[in-house]
């Protein structure tokens, strides 16, 4: 098993793709034992496919993408400057709002964090913005896709874990709001110390905001849509993201009516992209995933930590640790399909809710692509806005710790992640 962990990881540095730096160790485990047979690794790929509820992915992925060309994305961006804009600071709490609703529709940190680059960071540079400071909110701001429902990361975490779908959207609910609301604030002292201006002059008067509410209702309904059919057995989260694609078409193309035939041609094609290379990061990974089952690594881990200490909350702590130091090498799918096997048995057994662990799994590993030395949203974000990386990381710090913050609060008080859905499932 280690020669397997470091063959891993020096496929990964050496820039190999994560499907076949996972999938080149995993074979080689199959070839070299002396007690499974290799067509068992044909069988573990093949059966990695033959899962209802891994039909959520690629529904999911297909609804987030025709959603950016419904005609969604400027009447969130309307509606949400009209709610912040005339804080200190304005387009970066339009920014940050726009994420926590955008959350609800693309469910894809990186996405969420490359179309704002593109649409609002050039105006906040515009109005005076360092880029660093811009980058800096658009890249953490999107983290709080990771736990706002319908997250991509969150189907494949309770796939994998064998958690309720369901209850992870619905404790994802209260952290991302909370998460909105302290990024929010974040950028208001920092705007406010530094002169930023709102983007507007006044606060808008009512009607002005309910007509913005109801230009942007259909993308604002989504979520409501979502959780409430989940929780009330119209739809299992596999069937809701056939109703997504569904609503996305019905919206882009009867409602708003800017949806063509060749823009979802176009979102077709950038789909099978997508789904195809999440796809075989699952079926190559499900040959690690039995190696690790076989290996008894999540027994031998939590005995080894379990000797370390006899308090589970450091244990906790320590893994979560772990994870933050992961995601920064590791792209966060990659690291929900290889850990969530090895961890969830072990906070199981502490006493943990893995619910309440998968949603601070995700938080953590999503962040971690918003940091060095690898993460995708930040190198995606400062290459669109040309930012040097080294002004983003230390414009990005007061919201990273923000995070940190937030998420150690979790840790302590589980009840904030788990009454929603302890109330309402």
């Amino acid at each position: 098993m280690t020669l397997i962990v470091i063959l891993f990881l020096f496929l990964l540095l050496t820039g190999m793709p994560a499907a076949f730096a996972i999938g080149l160790p995993s074979f080689l485990f199959f070839m070299q034992s002396d007690f499974v047979p290799i067509n068992i690794a044909v069988q573990r790929i093949a059966g990695a496919t033959q899962s209802f509820p891994l039909l959520a992915v690629p529904f999911f992925v297909l609804a987030g993408n025709l959603m950016n060309v419904t005609g969604i994305t400027s009447r969130l961006i309307r509606f949400s400057t009209l709610c912040t804009g005339w804080i200190a600071g304005g387009l970066a709490h339009v920014c940050i709002l726009l994420s926590a609703i955008m959350g609800g529709v693309s469910g894809a940190a990186v996405a969420d964090a490359a179309m704002e680059a593109r649409i609002l960071g050039p105006t906040m540079i515009g109005r005076g913005f360092s880029k660093g400071y811009t980058c800096g909110v658009i890249a953490l701001g999107s983290l709080i896709t990771a736990t706002i429902p319908p997250s991509i990361g969150l189907i494949l975490y309770g796939y994998v874990g064998g958690v309720s779908i369901g209850r992870l959207f619905i404790a994802g609910i209260v952290p991302g709001v909370m998460m909105t609301v302290a990024l929010m604030a974040t950028a208001y002292f920092i705007a406010k110390r530094r002169g930023y201006k709102p983007e507007l002059s006044e606060i808008p008067p009512a009607r002005e905001v309910l007509r913005g509410l109801n230009e942007a209702k259909y993308a604002i309904l989504f979520p409501v849509f979502l959780i409430g059919g989940i929780r009330f057995g119209v739809f299992t989260p596999s069937e809701a993201g056939a109703f997504c694609v569904l609503y996305a078409l019905a919206v882009g193309l009867f409602i708003y009516k800017e949806m063509t035939w060749q823009s979802i041609w176009d979102v077709l094609e950038q789909t099978v992209g997508d789904v195809g290379m999440i796809m075989l990061i699952i079926m190559l990974s499900s040959m690690l995933g039995y190696a690790i089952i076989f290996e008894q690594v999540p027994q031998n881990m939590a005995a080894f930590m379990l000797g370390l200490t006899n308090n589970s909350t450091v244990v906790m702590i320590l893994i979560l640790g772990f994870l933050v130091i992961a995601g920064m090498f590791v792209e966060s799918t990659v690291l929900v399909l290889l850990l969530t096997p090895i961890f969830v048995p072990i906070i199981t057994q502490l006493g943990f809710d893995p619910v309440h662990f998968g949603i601070l799994m995700m938080s953590l590993v999503t962040m971690g692509s918003m940091t060095p030395p690898v993460g995708v949203a930040m190198f995606t974000v400062c290459g669109i806005l040309k930012c040097p990386t080294h002004e983003y990381v230390m414009e990005a710090l007061p919201f990273t710790f923000t995070i940190i913050i937030l998420v150690s609060i979790l840790i302590f008080i589980p009840d904030v992640v788990l009454f929603l859905p302890n109330l309402l499932m």
